[in-house]
């Protein structure tokens, strides 16, 4: 089916994220690695329970869940959908399979070409950027779908991995195209430090693929925020704007000293952010979704509000995405 290019902006319409029944505990952590509790609560930044996905739950099913929730309420017919993408860290619930095309065929959308994209934490927003510009070219709506196995891929016999111990999991649903849009999608900088390729690297075990740390560099931390503060300054050169325009930012990050010092190095507020961290952990890229949903419960938002997206993904890549809100929208 063809479609027209939109004759107006591109975004984000819907969004939604569901968590699987499955929990890991610190205490499990605890008795797996024998790391002392205290550590593992620095970690966890205090939560005791982290949502991971059962050993009967799969990463494909929440994240059909949440698809269809956004697809229910949107009212866009099956029809208008002209890409699925399905994007995460590449592990997914079975080998050499398509998430994106099984999650199309339930929900009835066959006209649509399906794909999956792999970037680790800083797939949602690649696939984002794509899915935006796709919709401005060709017309028609993409469903992105945020689906990812990210806790279970973490080996808690491993001490050494104990930094990926707040990693847990989360499927989560965007509808992006021309129309209602809540967040519409002004820019984004992304960027990959390659030195890093190999910091962490996944090993395959009888228990299925691992995590497994591959070194003992330091200064990864530093690495983030500077990176960070270069794409901030480049998507609002790319805008006209300023730092003091910054309303919001938001991040997908496992580290909460990060968030601050990027809050600080902005002077972005921090209650002009979202910390989940003391109560869900790391959930891949849906991290995003979660911190857009919340900001946008606190009804602090105001209309073209404009907030920033900081996302990162082994390997190492960090991205900076612009968001604008939509305040009719969403009311």
């Amino acid at each position: 089916m063809t479609h027209q290019p939109p004759a107006g902006p591109v975004g984000v319409l819907d969004l939604d994220v569901r968590f699987p029944e499955g929990r890991i505990t610190v205490q499990q952590m605890h008795e797996a690695s024998g790391l002392p509790l205290p550590d593992i609560l620095n970690i966890t930044s205090g939560t005791e329970t982290i949502p991971v996905l059962g050993p009967d739950e799969t990463a494909w099913e929440i994240t059909r869940d949440a698809a269809e929730a956004v697809l229910a309420r949107s009212g866009v017919p099956r029809s208008r959908i002209t890409h699925v993408i399905y994007a995460g860290s590449g592990v997914w619930d079975r080998p050499a399979w398509s998430p994106a095309a099984k999650i199309a065929h339930e929900l009835g959308i066959d006209r649509a070409h399906c794909f999956e994209l792999g970037n680790f934490c800083n797939a949602g927003m690649a696939a984002l950027q794509i899915a935006a510009e796709k919709s401005a070219l060709y017309g028609g709506h993409v469903l992105l779908l945020l689906g990812d196995r990210l806790g279970r891929l973490v080996d808690y016999r491993d001490a050494a991995t104990r930094p990926l111990f707040n990693a847990g999991d989360a499927g989560a649903a965007l509808l992006v195209g021309p129309g209602d849009i809540r967040y519409r999608h002004l820019t984004s900088a992304m960027r990959t430090d390659a030195s890093w390729a190999d910091f962490w690297a996944g090993e395959d075990g009888p228990d299925g693929p691992s995590f497994r740390r591959a070194g003992t560099r330091e200064g990864l931390g530093q690495v983030y925020l500077d990176n960070f503060v270069a794409l901030a300054d480049e998507v609002l050169g790319t805008l006209g704007r300023k730092r003091g325009d910054i309303g919001h930012l938001v991040i997908n990050q496992g580290d909460r000293n990060i968030q601050k010092r990027l809050l600080d190095a902005l002077d972005v507020p921090e209650e002009n952010s979202v910390f989940t961290y003391g109560r869900l952990g790391h959930m891949a890229s849906a991290d995003t979704v979660i911190c857009l949903t919340e900001l946008a419960q606190r009804r602090t938002l105001r209309h073209h509000d404009l907030i920033l997206v900081a996302s990162s993904g082994m390997g190492f890549t960090f991205g900076i995405t612009a968001l604008e809100y939509q305040e009719a929208a969403a009311s």
